[in-house]
């Protein structure tokens, strides 16, 4: 097993410190998301991390050695910083093949990567010709070649149509299945939220949060619960007896700040109520982040109201 360590790392540019004493571990067998606002340092980690920037101080190995004594790094680390840095004039396939030369990979792993990323029909393509989507493939075959135990890959989702979103989605998964170490960065906080199981987040270059997606969303975030009843009025004067705060949602339903969906299931059944429709509302991952971050941003536009969305259970 491979993980990511990152020990008290420190970079500075001049006067501004990108990366600020972050200490975290990236572990094998889950994939994690590498979260923050533009200029909170996630690509400086990453390239801190993949040796294409010194460290002012601090140290980012992976699996207990610096990336550039690495003999073969695409054995060992799969990266996707830029899907725009492939040459243009080179085919995808020769793109893939120098690359396996120089780290002495089998040939027939160009043809297997080029399978598994979609690109078979076009490997002969000139890569200038390839659309963004198809450009961002290519890179993920890049970072797939060496069949790595570890991959880093920085918006792998950018340019994908749906399919291809849906397909990176279940490719991450597979991967961190398989026992690999999984660092993705991506401002997309529904996909994130659909393939990540631990999240690390970071804010001015400082680690703001790391641990499990589920935990994180509810450590920030407020429990609320939607509910409609036989007599809604009758319950929403029992409720603010009860002390909670009620509102109505203009369907039909009660909004219940600060409470869960057995607290105020108990106190309908106690007065005798009919619930026709109960459930918690849990937070998105974008609503908790956003409320992490919410002082953390470099650039950051005037705020505006928006409704919190929905996220009561569906009916199977």
């Amino acid at each position: 097993m491979t993980s990511i360590d990152v020990k008290d790392l420190t970079k500075e540019y001049g006067g501004t410190r990108a990366v600020d004493r972050l200490t975290c571990t990236v572990a094998p067998g889950r994939v994690t998301g590498f979260l923050g606002p533009n200029g909170a340092g996630k690509s400086t980690t990453m390239r801190l991390v993949l040796g294409l920037d010194r460290p002012t101080s601090g140290t980012a190995t992976v699996g207990g050695r610096p990336y550039a004594s690495l003999g073969e790094p695409l054995r060992t680390v799969g990266a996707l910083l830029d899907a725009q840095a492939a040459h243009g004039s080179r085919t995808a396939r020769d793109h893939l093949r120098f690359l396996a030369v120089g780290n002495r990979l089998p040939a027939r792993r160009v043809d297997e990567v080029l399978d598994e990323t979609g690109l078979a029909a076009v490997a002969r393509r000139r890569i200038r010709t390839f659309s963004l989507g198809m450009r961002q493939r290519l890179g993920i075959a890049t970072a797939l070649l060496g069949d790595p135990p570890v991959l880093m890959l920085d918006e792998p989702a950018n340019g994908l149509d749906p399919e291809g979103i849906v397909w990176i989605r279940h490719l991450l998964r597979r991967l961190a299945g398989e026992g690999r170490t999984v660092l993705v960065s991506s401002h997309l906080m529904n996909e994130t939220a659909a393939f990540a199981d631990h999240l690390v987040v970071l804010g001015r270059g400082r680690l703001l949060a790391d641990l499990p997606t589920r935990d994180f969303i509810d450590q920030h975030s407020r429990p609320r619960v939607r509910v409609r009843a036989a007599d809604p009025t009758r319950l929403r004067a029992t409720l603010l007896a009860k002390g909670f705060a009620v509102a109505g949602d203009g369907d039909g339903r009660w909004v219940v700040e600060g409470a869960r969906a057995e607290q105020v299931g108990a106190v309908a059944a106690r007065e005798g109520i009919a619930v026709l429709e109960l459930g918690d509302e849990r937070a998105s991952l974008e609503q908790a982040y956003l409320a992490l971050t919410a002082d953390q941003a470099e650039f950051a536009a005037a705020a505006s109201a928006s409704p919190v969305s929905s996220t009561l259970p569906q009916e199977a």
